[in-house]
This record gives structure tokens, sequence and C-alpha cells, in this order.
């Protein structure tokens, strides 16, 4: 039964997008915060469980950036909507992940099938985008959060976000030209 716990707190991620989403568009933000600090206590908990159990499984690896990527998404979107962060910053991070899916897509139609992995600008991203947020919902919560550090970190959203971006779109061509070359297109 413990196999299926990294997985089963991979997937109350996905479940937890809902409530978050409702939670932030109600400016209910106290529950808000603890809604987004429950998803990423699950987020450090699916991937060493499964390491320590020794379950790590393919449906995992590929479940959890998909969490994520729904999480971040609601969050950002709601922000947005509700008028705590740009909407340039939603689409900043949003366009990013669409980039990054596209190219995977075309990467498989034109080249074939690849193993996706995570880059650490990747990881640097996502803590960034989800301690940006949990810095946002506090500082809704609480005034003892200064609006200077609210602006640093939309300054490092939009900033990591464009890196990495730019870091998949770089390694995905240079993988592809080298496939291309070796003929195996």
């Amino acid at each position: 039964m413990l196999r299926y716990l990294p997985n089963a707190l991979t997937l109350s991620r996905l479940f937890l997008a809902g409530p978050l989403g409702f939670f932030i568009l109600q400016q209910n933000y106290e529950w808000a915060l603890a809604v987004g600090v429950a998803a990423g206590i699950t987020d450090a908990l699916d991937g060493f469980l499964a390491r320590r159990l020794g379950v790590l499984s393919r449906f995992g690896a590929a479940l959890d950036p998909i969490c994520d990527k729904v999480l971040i998404t609601v969050a950002f979107v709601c922000f947005a909507s509700s008028g705590l962060i740009p909407w340039y910053l939603a689409a900043a991070v949003i366009a990013r992940d669409v980039v990054i899916v596209l190219g995977a897509a075309c990467y498989h139609w034109v080249i074939g099938s690849f193993e996706f992995s995570a880059s650490r600008l990747s990881k640097a991203n996502m803590f960034i985008q989800i301690s940006f947020c949990t810095l946002l919902l506090a500082a809704q919560v609480s005034n003892w959060i200064p609006p200077i550090a609210v602006t640093a970190g939309t300054v490092a959203v939009l900033f990591i976000a464009g890196a990495s971006g730019c870091d998949y779109v770089l390694q995905w061509s240079v993988k592809a030209i080298q496939q291309y070359r070796k003929g195996g297109h």
C-alpha cells in the first residue's frame, strides 16, 4: 500500500488546484495560503518518498510536472484575475510552459521519442514560482512583508521563466539538430 503513497500525494496536488483558485478568487487568502502550503508539502514529499521507498515510476515522473503546472497556472491566472499581479506576469509563466510543451510535441512528431527530464533551471523556476506564490499570499495575510519583496519576486519570476524557457529551447534545438545529422528523423 505504501508504494502508492507518492503518486497519491502527487495527485492530491492536482485536486488542490481547484480550492486554491477558489480561495484566491474569493479573497480568502488565509485558506489559499494553507492550501498552497499543503500543496508545497506534497510536492516535497512525493519525490522524497518515491526514492526512499524505491517506488519510482514513469507514471509518477510524468504526473509530477503536470500537477505542478496545473497548480501554478491556476494560481497565476487567479492572482491576475484578482488584480494581485499584472496579467503579463501570468502570461509569461504560462507562455513558458506552452512553448516547452509545444516544443516537446514537435520534437516527438519530427524527430521521435525522447526521455524528458527537468533541467536545473527548470527546477529553479518551479522553486521561485512556488516561493513567489507563497510570498504573495503571505503578503495578503500579513503586513510584515514589504511591497518591495513582492516586486522583487515578480522580477525573479519573469527572469527565471525567460531564462529557463530559453534554456529548454536551446537544449532541445541542439538535440534535434544532432539527431537530424545522425539521420534519426
